[in-house]
């Protein structure tokens, strides 16, 4: 396996704030980029080459990465006029791809995080035989997902997107968003217009009599989709719950960037991330949250399970819990934010503006 596409143009709508001035795959994640966990991962095992599909603010990919020999890697950036859906914009690199037609294809989707064993993957497309082969995992309620179930030898037999009654909920395993392809496959998607691997591409081929193959794996798996799952993940790759050759330091409770600056009695813990240049004042509790570079949190803070953005101000004991805080905002002295709250890019928020009653 020497050959991979990274799937990054979607503009991540349901992350917002956070990909305003960001895409999705560039949100830091346990210190760095989370397009550079997905790149490291595939480095160690044996990819060597990787056309990155973009799209939304595909401006910012390549300078932050280049030609990707820092990582070991030769990179590629093909960018989308218009939204081309996964199956669309699979097909519009593929003429930067250099296997011969019975070769296999890695791809990504660039928002999930997980634990996969590429290799088993690989091996199971090519002594499956397989046209495509796609990564499987079991979930406990699969309505939001679609439903791949498979025969006793792990050929798909159908695809079934997010069913809702229970007769129609066959199967606990879904698509997990990795895919092998067989190289000639890719061709046969239409070009020049979008495409939906998920709802066309795969049951057209199964339709059609093609090798599916599914592998389920069952190791660390998120779809970083909300801000909730990204804290959650950027948390877990920092305690090792997640495994990635990218994190920048030794997992643990905390992660500390280098030029970051954090007073001797604040406490962190649940794998928070602090980033480079930020501050965290005296007293600060902060569990399991990412604080991106350049952040100020006041002195008796309280950060549980948010994101706070790049630049952005926490005031002194303000309280924090399951929020997103924008790059650049500031948030005054004495608030509540509670979960679900998200404070704009930019906006800002007044000492004691928001408080709730102790009976709320």
């Amino acid at each position: 396996m020497t050959e991979a596409i990274l799937l990054v143009g979607g503009k991540g709508t349901r992350l917002r704030p956070l990909t305003v001035h960001t895409p999705k795959p560039m949100v830091p994640a346990a210190g760095v980029p989370f397009l550079t966990h997905q790149l490291a991962r595939a480095r160690a095992a044996g990819v060597e080459h990787i056309v990155l599909a973009t799209s939304y603010l595909a401006e910012v990919f390549e300078p932050y990465f280049g030609d990707g020999s820092a990582l070991g890697l030769h990179l590629e950036y093909v960018t989308e006029e218009e939204p081309l859906g996964t199956g669309g914009a699979i097909r519009n690199v593929a003429s930067r791809l250099h296997s011969s037609p019975d070769d296999p294809v890695l791809i990504f989707n660039g928002d999930i995080l997980t634990g996969l064993d590429i290799g088993a993957l690989v091996s199971t497309h090519t002594t499956s035989g397989a046209d495509v082969s796609l990564h499987l995992t079991r979930v406990e309620d699969p309505r939001a997902f679609g439903l791949v179930p498979t025969d006793p030898t792990g050929r798909v037999t159908a695809f079934l997107e997010k069913p809702q009654t229970p007769e129609e909920i066959v199967t606990d395993q879904i698509n997990a968003g990795a895919y092998v392809f067989r190289r000639s496959v890719i061709d046969t998607i239409p070009a020049g217009r979008p495409v939906s691997v998920e709802r066309e591409t795969f049951p057209d081929l199964l339709s059609s009599g093609a090798h599916l193959q599914g592998m389920v794996d069952s190791t660390y798996w998120l779809d970083l989709g909300t801000p909730q799952a990204f804290v959650r993940g950027s948390a877990d790759l920092v305690l090792g719950r997640a495994p990635s050759p990218a994190v920048p330091g030794r997992c643990g409770d905390r992660l500390v960037l280098p030029t970051a600056s954090v007073a001797t009695d604040a406490k962190l813990t649940g794998g928070t991330v602090v980033g480079e240049g930020a501050v965290v004042g005296e007293g600060a509790r902060i569990d399991g949250s990412a604080i991106l570079a350049g952040a100020v949190i006041g002195a008796g803070a309280v950060i549980t399970d948010s994101l706070i953005g790049a630049g952005a101000g926490i005031g002194a004991r303000t309280v924090v819990s399951g929020a997103v805080v924008g790059d650049g905002a500031t948030v005054g002295a004495d608030n509540e934010l509670r979960e679900g709250v998200r404070v704009w890019c930019g906006a800002a928020l007044p000492d004691a503006a928001l408080r709730f009653s102790s009976d709320q």
